[in-house]
């Protein structure tokens, strides 16, 4: 049964719109796809592929990924209300779908549908990801072990629309971005259940500025970072004493549609998806950003980053071009200074 979603008109620091035909049936388990190549890149020594495509009117719109040792790509499908398996080769494998909310997810604040969003991976092979339904019993934090069934570990609060998240194994806690409620939440991960939630941050910085507010979220350097979509933002929270948060310190500004992003691993550099603009852009310590990649190179509304081991993942749900959604691969030396 097919679902069409309304279409939302946004402001120049927005999404353009948020329009797209849903099929929810006939949703397969294992699915081939072909490696293509992509266009030339504005990085230097950038040489991207698209290695893998979606299939849009099944809503494999990918929203948010974790990385497996072994490259495997660990994404959410945002209107498929699935959690998937992407190798290298571009194979896609089905890990869960959650169940459709009563109402279909009309509900759900801003959006009108129901989605998954942020994915985490412990150590052990143990995923966390997120649940938007606009429903008091399925709106919350998920858990996936290997080989096993979803399980919801916490509630959130349903007029509230859980997005980024981000994992503290150490300390033994997920931080979750609400970008609705403009709050960032803390759940402890020990115990079968997770443990209640509790509001680490709901400072001014986190909030909505007509749509949505604080996005991707990233442990880095003894501090929380976190994005602001509405606003154009990278926060900085220190942890504090006892794990609170710190001051919030805007770090850079001007980065219409940023979504989620991941440090290079040369201090506080930062690679980040830019939704509306379709760009990735390179963040300098000092807030001065860059473009290394464009729809030239084949992004498609870009939502996630990461990087392990020289490569560079993009996943694209093409949200508002509604033509290809992808998973972009390339070296990690884009977004390098030139020398």
């Amino acid at each position: 049964m097919g679902k069409k979603l309304t279409a939302r008109k946004l402001t120049a620091r927005k999404l353009t719109a948020l329009a797209y035909t849903v099929t929810a049936a006939g949703m397969t388990a294992v699915t081939a796809l072909t490696a293509s190549p992509a266009g030339a890149s504005t990085g230097p020594l950038a040489k991207p592929r698209i290695a893998a495509h979606f299939d849009l009117a099944r809503g494999q719109m990918p929203e948010n990924i974790a990385l497996e040792p072994d490259g495997t790509a660990d994404v959410t499908f945002a209107a498929a209300r699935q959690v998937a398996a992407v190798s290298t080769a571009g194979t896609t494998r089905v890990l869960a779908t959650l169940p459709a909310p009563a109402d279909g997810g009309v509900r759900t604040p801003v959006l009108g549908f129901a989605l998954t969003t942020g994915i985490v991976r412990a150590h052990d092979g143990t995923l966390y990801f997120l649940y938007a339904t606009g429903t008091s019993d399925l709106t919350g934090l998920w858990r996936l072990r290997p080989g096993g069934t979803p399980q919801r570990i916490a509630a959130l609060p349903a007029a509230g629309l859980p997005n980024g998240l981000a994992l503290d194994e150490h300390r033994g806690r997920l931080y979750v971005a609400d970008s609705v409620l403009g709050k960032i939440y803390t759940v402890p991960t020990q115990g079968s259940a997770g443990g209640e939630p509790a509001i680490w941050s709901a400072a001014p910085e986190l909030a909505a500025a007509g749509f949505l507010g604080v996005n991707g979220l990233k442990i880095h350097d003894n501090a929380l970072w976190a994005t602001n979509l509405d606003r154009g933002t990278v926060l900085r929270m220190p942890f504090g004493p006892g794990g609170g948060p710190g001051p919030v310190r805007i770090r850079a500004t001007d980065l219409t549609g940023i979504d989620d992003f991941a440090f290079t691993g040369r201090g506080d550099e930062i690679l980040a998806a830019l939704n509306g603009p379709n760009t990735v852009v390179r963040i300098r310590r000092d807030g001065s950003s860059s473009t290394v990649l464009t729809a030239a190179d084949g992004l498609q509304n870009p939502t996630s980053v990461a990087l392990r081991h020289g490569t560079l993942y993009v996943l694209s749900a093409a949200y508002t071009t509604s033509t290809d959604p992808n998973l972009l691969l390339g070296p990690a030396s884009i977004g390098r200074s030139r020398k």
